[in-house]
């Protein structure tokens, strides 16, 4: 079974749930802020994905760290932050058992149509 994870108000996400509706596609949903997120999952798409393409730089949460915090990050705290704010984590997440894939841009779009 496909797992989406993201955060339930994001429109992103919203899209993609509509989507694989659409589609006639079985998912389980999974809000980050509800259901919370475990680090050992967070490692792995770290690990598989790379710690760029999950951070969200965009979202104002980052925007607000102070600069110097910003600049001097490493995995650890990165690891720290996703986990105490997952708003920070670029979504969807997509996890398709053997695989993982983020966002939802049209591009995304015809990655997953592949994959399924």
């Amino acid at each position: 079974m496909i797992i989406i994870y993201g955060i339930k108000g994001c429109d992103t996400v919203k899209k993609s749930l509509k989507w694989f509706s659409d589609k006639g596609l079985d998912y389980q949903f999974h809000d980050f802020r509800k259901d919370g997120l475990d680090r050992t999952l967070l490692e792995g798409w770290i690990q598989e994905l790379g710690v760029e393409l999950l951070l969200n730089k965009r979202g104002t949460t980052w925007r607000k760290l102070p600069e110097d915090q910003k600049n001097n990050i490493n995995d650890e705290d990165i690891i720290n932050l996703l986990l105490e704010y997952p708003a920070m984590i670029k979504r969807p997440v997509f996890d398709f058992g053997n695989l993982r894939r983020v966002g939802f841009s049209k591009k995304d779009q015809e990655e997953i149509n592949l994959i399924l």
